[in-house]
């Protein structure tokens, strides 16, 4: 496999870390691919699709990822925290993402749609003007988040504190008015 590759596309393939250490993908569709045993480090990926692929568990090291969308894709426990964030743009559907970390990432107007999310670290995260929708997000960690602008409304099992999170203007659903209370434990009925 050559250093940079463009308008590839590799189906079922079980990547290995030589399979792309240090390479550029551009324009290239990842289908049902296992990339378990590999550890990212300086690899750049531009408009490239990833369709049903597994990363759980992958080391993720200075990756760029740039107009790149994941779909139906498994990063259970992968930590995103130290992705390239110069030029860089991704988004997620369908996606498993639970324990994933994003701790300190500027995450402005991403897009999580249909996504568990369950314990997903977004400490000291950007997620200005970003988008959860339908997304579980039970157990997520908010603290010191910017999420000015950001579209919660149709996502459920949020835990968020108002006074330790930006969130003005902010969307949520009545429903998950709840989750911005939790802190307080009240007693809400409908």
């Amino acid at each position: 496999m050559s250093d940079y590759s463009i308008g590839e596309k590799f189906e079922g393939k079980t990547f290995e870390e030589t399979d792309i250490k240090y390479k550029e993908f551009e324009d290239c569709l990842f289908i049902n691919c296992d990339f378990t045993s590999c550890t990212f480090q300086n690899e750049t990926f531009v408009d490239c699709t990833f369709t049903e692929c597994n990363f759980k568990n992958t080391k993720i090291n200075y990756v760029s990822l740039r107009d790149v969308l994941f779909i139906k894709c498994n990063f259970t426990s992968v930590n995103f925290a130290m992705t390239d964030q110069v030029l860089y743009h991704f988004n997620f559907q369908d996606c498993i993402l639970d324990y994933a970390q994003f701790y300190k990432l500027k995450l402005k107007k991403m897009r999580f749609d249909n996504c568990s999310m369950v314990a997903v670290d977004f400490m000291e995260t950007d997620l200005t003007e970003s988008v959860f929708n339908n997304c579980d997000l039970r157990r997520a960690v908010f603290i010191n988040t910017i999420a000015n602008k950001a579209d919660f409304y149709s996502s459920y099992n949020y835990a968020m504190d108002p006074e330790i999170n930006k969130l003005k203007k902010a969307q949520f659903s009545t429903d998950g008015l709840k989750g911005l209370l939790e802190k307080y434990d009240l007693i809400i009925k409908d």
